[in-house]
């Protein structure tokens, strides 16, 4: 049965070990937007044993790139991207204790290893609905790579972000339990 949780930021493993696949979850805190571009520079810094301009460890980034506010907003649409073009930069990441990833689309099997070995989730956000999910957010500031425009590293102070686990520490995926769950048999 999918339980529906509320979690604030920065996360913990206990914050997301009861966690499964198809369960509903708000989040509410600050949670970073990064992209394929702010991957990259991230993983050079890493790389090169460089701090990094935003804290890694518990922390969720939202694979997104929003649109310009609007006036009297805060943030345009902000709706996920897909995120199996982060998945060659993830498990690094996970490994310096990122727990959680918004966005949507399938993930390769190394980040949900990776998932798994680091105690971390994936969860889905509503592709189609960034006036949606930008209604979560109460403060948007650049805090790296601003020259990158919409795929700067924002930090997002958001409200009750709603986003579903899509794969949990177990290894659970509710892509393909989906799947199963549907598939039609031979007659």
């Amino acid at each position: 049965m999918d339980t529906e949780y509320h979690l604030t930021t920065p996360l913990s493993v206990e914050d997301i070990a009861p966690l499964r696949a198809g369960d509903r979850v708000t989040i509410t805190g600050i949670v970073y937007t990064a992209r394929d571009a702010a991957h990259r520079r991230l993983l050079e810094l890493i790389d090169a044993g460089i701090e990094l301009p935003i804290p890694i460890k518990g922390q969720v980034i939202y694979y997104v790139g929003p649109s310009p506010a609007p006036p009297g907003r805060v943030i345009g649409a902000a709706g996920p991207t897909t995120s199996y073009r982060m998945d060659p930069f993830a498990p690094r990441l996970l490994e310096l204790g990122l727990k959680g990833m918004i966005g949507k689309g399938k993930r390769s099997k190394a980040v949900k290893d990776a998932m798994i070995r680091h105690k971390a989730v994936y969860m889905a956000a509503i592709g189609g609905a960034g006036a949606l999910m930008a209604k979560a957010v109460k403060a948007a500031r650049v805090v790296a790579y601003d020259e990158l425009g919409p795929e700067a590293i924002r930090e997002l102070k958001v409200e009750k972000l709603p986003v579903v686990v899509v794969n949990d520490t177990l290894g659970n995926d509710l892509y393909q339990e989906g799947q199963e769950k549907y598939r039609i048999l031979d007659p």
